[in-house]
Order: structure tokens, then sequence, then C-alpha cells
């Protein structure tokens, strides 16, 4: 088990011994990130499309995720506003920032544009079925994970977030710990729902809303289908995010940032900046890159539980 988990992480510890400073640099690293990101995706579709019963399984694929949302964001939500109850910290209207970096349809189209890709995946491997072609969809994904896993870590690495940074950051830190052991008991009782292991359900909810690599992760070791499920369950997190996160900040506003999960340090930030003022951000960033850190290794070690 610890053998093939680690053959796994290696591509991700490697990176994250690369320490990037040059910013023409990081920006390569950045759009390669993105480029195998929509290649894994765009694989994940054909290889939903290669299923016998593509209908079935889509059909599956939609329930699963809808069970997923069902149980875990309530839990997100009743967790946050627990904190949030019990937490000083506040945002300060006074600092609210209209010209932020990005506005919220930009953050929101991005994510948009990463399920396009899942459904062009879709169409493109309907088309190859077709026409009687078939492509290795499995191999190439595996192989563009290691490359995505790698860039990773040296995307944590070179983000300029210091441990003292971190830690020091106690709303993020307790932010962030609030959203993984929501979330995981979510998937916890999920799993018996879905017909899955304990460790299983687990591992779909444990992207804490980074829906680009959880779906990636999951697709890789359970399969098309639940890997689309793990991809919507985190999408609908932050579309939901970028509804609450307004309505929230002021009162509530530990849960106006963890909502978002893994997000909260890039694209729903800009609303967090916005609605919030500049004080939530530091807290926002910490909270984002704890559970960005978290995320594949902890996806991984649980899903290799079911190897042993």
């Amino acid at each position: 088990m610890l053998s093939g988990l680690i053959f796994i992480l290696l591509p991700l510890i490697l990176g994250y011994l690369v320490r990037l400073t040059d910013p023409d640099r990081l920006a390569v690293v950045n759009r390669l990130v993105n480029a195998s990101i929509y290649l894994i995706l765009f694989l994940m579709g054909m290889g939903l499309a290669a299923l016998e019963q593509l209908s079935v399984g889509m059909a599956a694929m939609s329930g699963q995720a809808l069970t997923l949302f069902a149980i875990i964001t309530p839990l997100n939500l009743l967790a946050l506003w627990w904190l949030s109850r019990r937490s000083p910290l506040r945002a300060n209207p006074a600092q609210a920032v209209d010209g932020a970096p990005m506005t919220r349809w930009q953050a929101l189209s991005g994510s948009l544009t990463l399920a396009a890709v899942v459904a062009l995946g879709v169409g493109a491997g309907v088309l190859l079925k077709t026409i009687g072609t078939q492509l290795d969809t499995d191999t190439l994904a595996e192989w563009a994970l290691y490359v995505l896993l790698a860039l990773i870590g040296c995307q944590l690495r070179s983000s300029g977030m210091s441990l003292r940074q971190i830690l020091l950051n106690r709303h993020g830190l307790v932010i962030a710990l609030t959203v993984m052991a929501s979330s995981l008991l979510g998937g916890l009782l999920a799993a018996p729902l879905l017909a899955l292991e304990w460790n299983q359900g687990m591992a779909i909810s444990a992207g804490f809303g980074w829906y680009s690599l959880s779906g990636i992760l999951v697709g890789d070791q359970l399969g098309p289908i639940l890997g689309g499920a793990a991809f919507f369950n985190d999408l609908a997190r932050e579309l939901l995010a970028f509804v609450l996160i307004p309505l929230t900040i002021q009162r509530y506003t530990p849960l106006a940032i963890g909502i978002g999960g893994a997000t909260s340090m890039d694209f729903t930030l800009p609303v967090i900046q916005q609605t919030g003022g500049v004080a939530c951000v530091p807290v926002a960033v910490v909270s984002g890159f704890l559970l960005s850190l978290a995320a594949p290794p902890m996806i991984l070690f649980l899903l290799s539980l079911s190897h042993v």
C-alpha cells in the first residue's frame, strides 16, 4: 500500500523540491498546469463516452454527484456556521474593494470552461466510437496526471507561503480544518448510499472544492463515472460559493471564506476581497492553500486503502 502511494505521489514530491522565483518561469508552469488540466478533463470525457451504455453512465454520474452535494455541502455549511458563531473574525465593509483583479464573471466563466472541456471530450469520444477508432485514454491520462502532479508541487512550493505564515494565521487554519473534517464526514456518510467502500466515499469528498484535481485523481483510480461525480460535486460547491459569499460574509465571515474550499485562494478570492475587504484576503489565501496542499495526498492515501 505505502509503496504504491509513494509511487503515485513521487511526481508531486519531486515538483515540490523545485522552487521557482523567476516570474517568467512561473508563468510557464501555470500555463502548463492549465494545459494538463484541460487535457486530462478532455480525456475523462472521452472515457465517459467509451462506456457501453453512455446514457446510463451519465445518469449514474449525475445521481452520484447530486447525492454527494446534498450530503457534504449541508455539513460544510453547518460546521462553518457553528464556527462563525464562535469566531471573532468579521469582514470590514469599509474595506470592500470594487476593482479586484478578477471579476466574478471571469472567475465563474473559468470554472464553467472546465465543465465544457469535459463535455467536448464526451463529444469527441462519441465521434471516435462512431467511426470505429479507439484511443488508450487511460494510459494518456495517467501520464498527463504525473506531469500535472509535478507541476502542482512546483506551484505550491513557489507560492510564497512560508510555514510560519500559515501556522500563525489561526483563522485560516481553523477554517481549513473545519472544511476538511465536515467534508470527510460527508463522504463517509455518502459511501453506503453510493455503494462504495468507506475510504472511497471519503476520497471523493477530499477534493475540498478543487474540482479540476479531484475529478482527475478519483477518475484515474475509480473510473470516469466516479471521477465525473467528484468533479461536478466540487464544481457545484464553487458555484454555490459565488452566490453565498456576498450574502454571508458580513455576518458569517468564516462560512463565506470556507464554503469555497480550496478555491478561496484563487477563483473565489476576488469575490471575498470585493465584498469582505482586504482583511479577509490573507485568511482566505491560507485556508485555500492548506486545503489545496492537503487534497492530493489525502485523496491518494484514501484510495490506496482499497488495495490493502
